[in-house]
């Protein structure tokens, strides 16, 4: 140790690493040599913002030697680009000699950055058509190369639209006609207010911390509906919420939300919150609450979750309300522990689920979406090493890896609102919460990279549980399964498996929205739409694509169809059960809700 230190004196971290790695580890087994290496990285991927630069160099390797051997490939990029030139000239004289000429001939179907009028005219559209032209033939560039690894030809076409979207004319004043508008309109009062905006995210930004309006402060304007926490573990807070009918149902509603986010997504203001709508409909409702972790909790696993968290709410509801079972909900990443505690569960004869729902949650990886440009061997060891630094994956990191996937919607449309014309958004609730992020420790995000994501365990019945492997095809409950159409975290196709992978009745949901504002999908919010359908347990699989061909759309919110399935799943209403229980029970009510965890910075 001292040897190291003396070769790094500017580096005062090492010696408190090189302690405390120096203990036995279950999933590692280093050497001083193999914790420098793991520093190194780490230092780097401050560098970096986390993206491991020996997993872009190989993707782009594995591209350019592949089309290097192309030369076919090579003379229709010629020829594409010959064709994309005559295109741009065309259009160039078309637009000099008068005639209306739409840039958007080009573009995506969801790309809108062109098509306000005031980019009909050159030399603007002739701005927006080139662009369009250069980013379609790079497109065709990157994609259909024989030879390249699906994972690399996705990483360099990631890669290279993200580098076009900086570049985009939209993006700059002197080429973006509508913020030119805006500031003779103004006499450049816009600017003065982006550079406003821009000084105060910055701070913001360094500081880490962002100002809680008290226009949606926890417990007081979001996360407001009465109860108590019950239950405190290391790692999670039960909350047991105060009835809203003079009869409940006799199973009780228990919540996994994800530890990726604060649970009061699900009880934001009261126009939008699920556990008030549950509450209005007679049931008794439990959430786990978890804890926002810090370095201190490094060595926290991905089953403390399951122990500490459902197991306990589980154990609560019960024991509080009396009742033989609950109905289990699990959101996002909460509801692949959900799969998981249901799995083991029933290989243990353990029958105190009534039924199943889950929220965008995904039990097989194989089609994980945009996130698994950010999943290879090479990445995960590289965030392995950056959460060793300093015990945890910060929650900046992984804001900025779902912003990238988004980039055009949630850095440059933003930036040009907020910081070329001046404008800022009126804050909602659900913003709010978005910017209330957590933090994920360091073993237990390790465990979920590479045993779900890189190895996709879960789904091929390779992943244990008290030593034990778990089997999806043993859950036989009903289910209840909601994707969303925009989801690019779990997208729809890949929570659709839960109708191949499991051996029961499932109700599969599919709504409009993305991963959080389709789930935040109340009744009267407008635009809502939804399909429905019920995979019976034993008939014949049916693709996603054919599924969707065959069930139309509907019009409103999935909640109610959701509360009448619960209710066909449950008993004859009776009394209110009192909230918490006596000491003996272990239940005792220790705070009020939203409780202590979900305050935590």
């Amino acid at each position: 140790m001292s040897v190291l230190t003396s070769l790094y004196p500017d580096t005062p971290n090492i010696s408190r690493r090189l302690e405390a790695e120096a203990r036995p580890r279950e999933m590692f087994s280093e050497t001083p040599f193999d914790i420098l290496d793991r520093w190194s990285r780490a230092t780097v991927s401050q560098i970096t913002a986390g993206l491991s630069p020996a997993a872009v160099t190989l993707a782009f390797a594995d591209w350019a030697m592949h089309l290097a051997c192309a030369p076919g490939k090579q003379l229709d990029l010629v020829r594409q680009a010959i064709e994309g030139s005559i295109g741009d000239l065309t259009f160039a004289a078309r637009s000099a000699s008068g005639a209306s000429q739409d840039p958007c001939g080009l573009a995506l179907p969801q790309d809108s950055r062109f098509r306000g009028p005031l980019w009909q005219a050159p030399p603007f559209n002739l701005y927006a058509h080139n662009f369009l032209s250069i980013e379609r033939w790079w497109g065709a560039a990157t994609e259909r190369v024989r030879g390249v690894s699906r994972h690399h030809e996705n990483v360099t076409t990631f890669a290279i639209r993200q580098l076009l979207d900086t570049l985009a004319p939209s993006n700059f004043m002197l080429t973006n006609p509508q913020v030119l508008d805006r500031t003779r309109t103004e006499c450049g009062m816009n600017l003065v207010r982006g550079l406003t905006n821009w000084i105060a995210d910055s701070a913001r930004a360094r500081s880490r911390e962002w100002p809680e309006s008290e226009d949606f402060k926890v417990g007081k304007a979001v996360a407001t509906m009465s109860g108590k926490v019950v239950h405190r573990t290391h790692l999670a807070e039960i909350i047991q919420y105060a009835p809203t009918t003079e009869q409940v149902r006799p199973e009780p509603v228990v919540i996994v939300p994800a530890w990726i986010m604060k649970y009061y997504i699900l009880d934001l203001s009261p126009r939008n919150s699920l556990v008030k709508f549950l509450l209005d409909r007679g049931f008794t409702v439990f959430m786990v609450s978890w804890k926002n972790p810090g370095a201190e909790d490094r060595d926290i696993d991905f089953d403390a979750y399951r122990t500490a968290g459902v197991l306990p709410a589980i154990e609560a509801a019960t024991a509080i309300t009396g009742a033989a079972k609950v109905h289990a909900v699990g959101y996002c990443i909460g509801g692949t522990l959900l799969a998981i505690a249901a799995a083991a569960m029933a290989r243990d004869r353990d029958d105190r689920l009534a039924s199943l729902t889950f929220f965008a949650a995904q039990t097989d990886f194989t089609e994980a979406g945009e996130l698994m440009l950010f999943i290879d061997e090479s990445q995960v060891t590289f965030l392995e090493d950056m959460m060793w630094e300093y015990g945890y994956l910060d929650a900046r990191q992984m804001a900025g890896a779902f912003q990238l996937l988004r980039s055009s919607d949630l850095i440059w449309s933003r930036s040009i609102q907020e910081y070329l014309m001046g404008e800022r958004s009126a804050p909602i609730d659900i913003m709010a919460w978005n910017a209330d992020s957590t933090r994920m420790p360091y073993r237990m995000h390790s465990e979920y990279l590479r045993s779900l994501f890189l190895e996709n365990r879960l789904a091929e019945g390779r992943f244990d549980v008290d030593g034990r492997p778990v089997a999806l095809p043993d859950i036989r409950l009903p289910i209840f399964a909601v994707a969303t159409e925009r989801d690019h975290v779990a997208p729809w196709r890949s929570v659709f498996k839960f109708c191949l992978l499991t051996d029961a009745e499932v109700t599969f949901v599919l709504t409009n929205g993305g991963h959080n504002a389709g789930i935040l999908s109340e009744p009267g919010h407008p635009h809502r739409h939804f399909r429905i359908a019920t995979h019976g347990q034993g008939t014949s699989y049916v693709d996603p694509d054919t599924w969707l061909s065959e069930h139309e759309s509907r019009e409103g919110s999935w909640w109610p169809a959701w509360s009448d399935w619960l209710l066909a799943r449950s008993g004859d209403l009776v009394a209110p059960p009192p909230i918490g229980s006596d000491q003996a029970s272990g239940f005792a009510p220790v705070d009020d809700a939203p409780g202590h965890y979900v305050l935590m910075k």
